[in-house]
């Protein structure tokens, strides 16, 4: 009796070991890792300088109580690396009325006090969320501007071709004809009042080494 009695305890004591096991598994890809695109979160802010970042022309940026800060100058503000497929999570919200700035995807160098014919998602408040290359729109956003100091977020996926925009998480617009391969990305400058956090890629492909001038 004693014997079958601790049998039946191993037994549950075994499977109940292959249980957690199995929960240990199926919890392990949410750790740093993203279901859909595979790959780990990466922080392009670090809420204490512009490490990781390079200044562009003469935009002006700087960095107040752990957030990105830009008001003044005609630039923009580059990633050090440059990237491919990825998806980029930013906050933003403008300081001021008329505001306009931008984000930069797979961007070049060359060109002042913007990169030439570059692609860009619009932070224009009458044409927030829009589609650029450099000075044309090219897909229209039905986004509604919104008010001044109020956090908006931005999710802006890259694959290949295909560029999509989700705005406080819906889905804003979808293009297929980005004819960028890898660039950098970047913040524009406009002389207008904008703060952003909460910047992190998603890189959706393999490192791209800069590029030697």
């Amino acid at each position: 009796m004693i014997a079958n009695t601790l049998h039946i305890t191993t037994s549950r004591l075994h499977l109940l070991a292959v249980i957690l096991l199995g929960l240990l598994a199926l919890a392990q890809p949410s750790l740093g890792a993203d279901l859909k695109g595979g790959g780990r979160w990466e922080s392009l802010f670090n809420g204490k300088d512009l490490g990781g970042w390079v200044v562009m022309n003469n935009g002006a940026f700087t960095v107040t109580n752990g957030l990105l800060h830009t008001e003044k100058g005609m630039g923009w503000l580059r990633t050090e690396k440059e990237y491919t497929d990825f998806v980029l999570e930013a906050e933003w919200r403008a300081l001021e009325a008329n505001y306009k700035s931008g984000f930069f995807i797979r961007a070049g160098r060359e060109g002042k006090p913007f990169p030439a014919n570059v692609w860009q998602v619009n932070l224009k408040d009458n044409a927030l969320g829009s589609l650029m290359k450099g000075n044309n729109t090219v897909l229209r956003s039905e986004t509604s501007r919104f008010s001044i100091n109020k956090w908006v977020k931005f999710r802006i996926e890259v694959r290949g071709k295909k560029l999509m925009l989700d705005v406080n998480d819906d889905r804003a617009w979808e293009f297929n004809g980005l004819d960028a391969a890898r660039g950098y990305i970047g913040i524009q400058a406009e002389g207008k009042a904008f703060e952003f956090r909460n910047m992190r890629i998603q890189k959706l492909g393999t490192d791209v080494p800069p590029k030697h001038n």
